[in-house]
């Protein structure tokens, strides 16, 4: 965002010289039409914006694949919820019956019980990170798949810039005419619609 930021302050001191240029450089017929040609370019640059938030929440894309991997997190508690009470009763039994084993045999169970406790807590910690990996690849594919239509919806509106608006964010104000979130929203759902269709016919 600093780099956006620095790149319109560019655009807002270039279009100050090259207003001052126009109006002082009348002599040079050539000279003032490049300038005015270069002026109306900067002036007339179209920008709009979309809610960030809004776009991915309402992205049926993101919520399908969201929900499948919430499903999956279910799953997961429940398997590793069942292991958990599983090692919890073989504690509690071996607690009970330690006073009838020989030292050999209660040292034996302790260091069993120790290696199933570290396990369940690796496997605990691996199904966390394929949680967290399923989310990084999930926003990584929402982004791709918002960035490649931005890019056509600016073609075909003719848009120079789109701006990312996010709620404490660089920018604090912007006329709601800007606003393209929800016409990009709707675009991004058929599209979206229209791929899955195309998917399940082939």
């Amino acid at each position: 965002m600093k780099k956006l930021a620095k790149v319109l302050g560019f655009l807002g001191v270039t279009a100050i010289t090259l207003a001052s240029c126009n109006q002082q450089g009348q002599s040079s017929n050539s000279n003032s039409g490049s300038e005015s040609a270069a002026e109306v370019s900067i002036t007339d640059l179209k920008i709009a914006y979309v809610l960030t938030d809004s776009v991915i929440s309402k992205f049926d894309f993101y919520k399908e694949k969201s929900e499948e991997i919430t499903e999956k997190g279910r799953k997961f508690e429940s398997d590793l919820n069942s292991r958990a009470r599983g090692f919890e009763q073989e504690v509690a039994n071996f607690e009970q019956t330690a006073s009838s084993m020989t030292m050999n045999q209660a040292r034996a169970k302790q260091e069993e019980l120790v290696r199933k406790e570290r396990n369940l807590m690796t496997y605990r910690d691996n199904l966390m990170q394929e949680l967290s990996a399923d989310e990084s690849k999930l926003y990584a594919d929402v982004y791709d798949k918002v960035q490649e239509y931005l890019t056509q919806y600016a073609e075909e509106k003719e848009l120079e810039l789109i701006l990312s608006y996010t709620r404490g964010g660089a920018i604090w104000y912007s006329k709601k005419a800007l606003d393209i979130t929800e016409d990009v929203i709707a675009g991004l759902n058929k599209k979206y619609a229209d791929d899955k269709k195309s998917a399940e016919k082939k």
